[in-house]
């Protein structure tokens, strides 16, 4: 299992790439559209789908096997994603922890706990695709 942590944890990184670029896209062309806030409840879709693409991209490199295995991929790059904004927007940004918090309060509005919950299941959707797509006969 080693090895899967590992490609786990580099396919993380590119994921959180993607998701800076997205984050800057959505300050550049969202927020001046839409608002800070609802800008934010929209990328958690558009966010949602970048991380589903990366995933079905690598998902058979990883080579996690197993649903345990690509759920436990999934859990991991929630812990890593959630250390990774809790450190930018507290320490590198200066959010409040108000700030911080606000978009995953469902009770404010906030969509963002929708997030890490697709994105622990992303994986093992990736992989059920990728695995539909490979046995589906050719109609060619």
């Amino acid at each position: 299992m080693p090895r899967v942590v590992l490609r786990a944890v580099l396919v993380w990184l590119i994921i959180i790439g993607v998701e800076t670029v997205h984050g800057v896209l959505r300050t550049l062309l969202l927020v001046p559209l839409l608002g800070d806030f609802p800008a934010r409840r929209v990328s958690v879709f558009t966010g949602s789908l970048l991380n589903f693409g990366v995933a079905w991209v690598f998902v058979r490199w990883i080579g996690a096997g197993t649903r345990l295995r690509l759920l436990t991929v999934g859990l991991l790059w929630v812990v890593l994603t959630v250390l990774f904004e809790i450190g930018l927007g507290r320490y590198a940004l200066g959010l409040s922890w108000d700030r911080i918090a606000e978009g995953g309060d469902l009770t404010r509005g906030g969509l963002l706990g929708f997030g890490p919950l697709l994105m622990a299941a992303t994986p093992t959707l990736a992989a059920r695709l990728r695995q539909r797509s490979a046995t589906k006969p050719d109609r060619g």
